[in-house]
């Protein structure tokens, strides 16, 4: 490069990036601005011009509207003053309904003030109009074919004649401004022509000024960095670039320090490979390896080796099928690399083979390995024996069953006991029964005697029926009428029942039916039984409350009701065990109080029977019981009165 050129060259390579780009960028740019600019102007004038003459073409349709529905609205007058007929008034009624908002768009539209003073004395003549129509129409309803109608005809008339000279007035001054503003369109289109032409000159020769500037400062310099940045990737010597100090040379020397600091990484990562290859070598518990993409094993750690009992030499290049027992190693090795490719990793558990034929149970997984374009490269294989863990979830799934066989007998036991039970308890309620019959014949001491029998005697039958209902239940025996049962009803009919046990207990019984109508599927004695139950619960064990109350509701697609009472209610500590049989809470404190303790457990077992399901809460005084039912769906029928009633 020729010495006086030089200098001036360097000075424009060494300045900042910046400057440059403010040089590059701004020279158009400014140009571009002031070409927008004046672009934006004449857009704005020749759109304003735009709209004055769309404005005005506006006002003549206005003005012709305005006369148009004025003339309708007289010739429907005319015609029902002549025939009496309301057919014609439609278009009266029709004018005036659109006049008004017609009148507002020629109000906010005319600009002019010529044309405004036309206006006003057209608003003026358009009202007297409509007062003229309305008297017309008023007078040819009370006295049709008068002298006085016939006056206001004329007189209607010709106001209407009026009102076209002066829209004609108006619309002959709407054409001059009309052809005044298109001339001025025309011109402002004349104008923005130029404006663009110019525009486009100064935006050309600016774009090419900086694209020469950019060229010679930016673009041949980044072509070196560029191949330079190739160089790099590729792990080869960079080439030289001379020594600059705006951004790109700066640049330039990272990209010198980064090569250097890549190849000192390059050198860490073979180590930290071979690191990594040596921990999962020594790694014992797990067997790890690695099976090219037909599954053929191409690595082996000591995991493995010692879990398999394989050497790495004795399996290299053998497909991993071997680790498979007979039974399955003609179809799940194939499977297993089949989801690992679909969904990139796959997980077993099963049987695998030892090299001297013995069996374990692992845990496997197999993840796939793809390269940066997504080819499937092969995949990873980490197998753990498990075996112990697999005896001892086969032991407790062994234990399971045993207590489920257990439950099942207890529950046959309670079945044949309680049927066993019935046949000596018949033949004593029978012969109770009968000297009570004779109760009158007997001293005192005996009476009392056939009384404690008696007691007894239905004590026990009322038990042995709880235990036939709760071993039926969960035998999965117990026979359900489900039906759809009205709600409130079935409520009232428990209250009713249970409004002796209650008042007994010095108690009073509130019952807060459903808002609205509710029908469930249920079996209605049943349902019965599980209120009566918690009612009769409530009056037992109450203390010192006052009110027992049963409330039904909606909750979502269920039905709830709801027992609770303002006495001393359950100890915290006894909730857990309220819906075990046989285990009554407090017994120590309530000796006297009768019971089984199979209440609440044989209720919760009839509704979750029914679908439903029953639990306790603790409010702040006394005690709530709830228990849920299905909504009967509103295509199911209502039972028979004589079904409703039954218990």
């Amino acid at each position: 490069m020729p010495a006086p050129f030089r200098l001036p060259t360097r000075l424009w390579t060494d300045r900042p990036l910046t400057f440059k780009g403010v040089v590059v960028v701004a020279v158009p740019l400014l140009v571009l601005l002031a070409a927008l600019v004046s672009l934006y102007g004449a857009s704005t004038a020749e759109v304003q011009a735009e709209d004055d003459v769309r404005r005005a073409f506006a006002i003549q349709r206005d003005t012709h509207r305005v006369h148009a529905l004025l003339a309708e609205a007289a010739a429907g007058v005319r015609g029902y003053a002549l025939t009496r007929e309301e057919q014609f008034l439609d278009r009266y009624r029709q004018a005036e309904a659109e006049l008004p908002a017609t009148m507002a768009r020629l109000d906010g539209a005319i600009r002019d003030p010529q044309v405004r003073a036309r206006f006003e004395r057209l608003r003026g003549l358009t009202a007297r109009k409509q007062e003229g129509l309305r008297q017309i129409a008023a007078l040819a309803e009370r006295s049709p074919d008068t002298a006085e109608l016939r006056r206001a005809l004329r007189a209607n008339t010709q106001v209407l004649d009026a009102m076209r000279a002066e829209i004609d007035a108006l619309q002959q001054r709407e054409s001059v401004l009309l052809a005044e503003r298109t001339a001025r369109v025309e011109d402002v289109r004349g104008r923005f022509l130029v404006v663009t032409a110019i525009s486009a000159v100064l935006g050309l020769l600016g774009s090419l000024a900086a694209v020469y500037l950019f060229s010679t400062g930016i673009v041949r310099r980044v072509r070196v960095l560029e191949h330079n940045a190739t160089r790099l990737a590729r792990g080869e010597a960079l080439g030289e670039q001379p020594a600059e100090s705006d951004e790109i040379g700066r640049l330039a020397q990272r990209l010198a320090r980064a090569s250097a600091l890549l190849r000192a990484r390059e050198h860490a990562l073979r180590e930290s490979e071979e690191r990594f290859r040596l921990v999962v070598d020594q790694v014992r518990d797990y067997g790890i390896f690695a099976l090219d993409a037909d599954g053929l094993v191409v690595s082996w750690n000591q995991g493995a080796e010692r879990i398999k009992g394989w050497r790495a030499g004795e399996i290299l290049g053998q497909h991993f099928s071997r680790f498979y027992p007979p039974e399955t190693r003609a179809h799940r090795p194939a499977e297993m690399l089949a989801q690992a490719r679909r969904h990139g990793t796959a997980e077993d558990e099963g049987w695998r083979v030892r090299r001297d034929g013995s069996r374990f149970w692992a845990n496997v997984v197999i993840t796939a390995l793809r390269d940066e374009h997504g080819a499937l490269r092969g995949f990873a294989k980490v197998t753990r024996d498990i075996s112990e863990r697999h005896r001892a979830e086969e032991t407790l799934r062994l234990a399971r069953e045993e207590a489920v066989a257990a439950s099942d007998a207890k529950s046959v036991f309670l079945s044949r006991t309680s049927h066993e039970l019935r046949t000596p308890l018949s033949a004593i309620l029978g012969f109770g029964q009968l000297l009570e019959l004779d109760a009158d014949d007997l001293p005192e001491r005996h009476r009392a005697a056939v009384t404690h029998i008696m007691a007894a005697a239905r004590h026990l039958l009322a038990l042995i029926d709880d235990l036939l209902d709760i071993s039926a239940i969960e035998a999965g025996g117990a026979e359900l009428r489900a039906e759809a049962l009205d709600l409130e009803a079935v409520c009232r009919q428990a209250a009713s029942l249970a409004a002796p046990i209650v008042a007994g207990a010095g108690l009073r019984l509130t019952v807060d039916p459903p808002r609205r109508p509710l029908r469930v599927v249920a079996d209605r004695r049943r349902v019965v039984q599980v209120i009566l139950n918690l009612l009769a619960n409530a009056a037992k064990y109450h203390g010192n409350g006052t009110t027992v109350t049963l409330t039904a509701r909606q909750e979502g697609a269920s039905a709830c009701i709801i027992v609770e009472d303002d006495g001393v209610g359950i100890d915290p500590a006894h909730a857990p065990r309220l819906f075990t049989a046989f285990d009554r809470l407090g017994q120590e404190r309530r000796s006297n109080v009768e019971g089984t303790g199979l209440g609440l457990a044989l209720s919760r077992s009839m509704v979750q029977s029914m679908g439903g399901a029953m639990a306790h809460e603790r409010p702040d005084r006394g005690a709530r019981f709830w228990f849920t039912l299905p909504l009967a769906p509103p295509d199911i029928p209502a039972p028979r009165r004589s079904e409703e009633t039954e218990v």
